[in-house]
């Protein structure tokens, strides 16, 4: 009965998996980000835990990554804030979506949250509303896309990555400071 089950596991997995390829996530631009977010805010990675969660063919595995809260742009985040995604390990099963931002301990990013806990993924975009914050040789936070190139600029965002980089390559990588005013000032225009 176990290997019956756990074949039952796979095909769901492989079939979703497949599903999920097909899905073209058009990147957003930065006004859209800004706007779309219900959350914004910078942290670090404190704790990333997979379990199982539903009944029968809703079973699935969901991952619940907490972030301690660095500074909150918008929204009502708290000193810790806890994003519920689909996806993770659990034993030996794992269960994901192509090209889903996953975390791990100790990360810094600055995310955009929309629809947390109603959503298989809740940041804006999916994978476009997760930037790394990284520390350059002089010592100063930069802001990465979650696929590892650097932010030159916000109005960057949304473009084919090739566009934006080819655009001005020697730009240089854009600090975390000049990247969450962008935000405010996004923000404070919107009022």
């Amino acid at each position: 009965m176990k290997s019956a089950s756990s074949f039952l596991v796979v095909v769901a997995i492989v079939g979703g998996l497949q599903t999920t390829r097909a899905t073209t996530v058009i990147p957003p631009s930065f006004d859209q980000l800004v706007d779309q977010a219900e959350a914004i805010f910078q942290g670090s990675v404190t704790d990333v835990r997979s379990q199982w969660a539903g009944e029968g063919s809703q079973k699935q595995i969901v991952s619940y990554v907490t972030f301690k809260v660095e500074d909150s742009l918008k929204g009502n985040t708290g000193a810790s804030y806890t994003l519920r995604m689909y996806g993770g390990t659990v034993g030996e099963d794992s269960m994901g979506i192509s090209d889903a931002p996953t975390f791990k301990v100790g990360d810094r990013d600055i995310v955009f949250v929309e629809n947390n806990g109603s959503q298989a993924i809740p940041l804006v975009g999916i994978m476009y509303g997760r930037f790394h914050v990284k520390r350059n040789q002089s010592g100063q936070d930069i802001v990465a896309r979650n696929e590892g190139e650097f932010v030159r600029n916000v109005a960057s965002l949304g473009r084919e990555m090739e566009a934006a980089t080819a655009a001005n390559p020697a730009e240089p990588a854009m600090t975390t400071d000049a990247f969450k005013a962008a935000v405010k000032s996004k923000l404070q225009a919107a009022q």
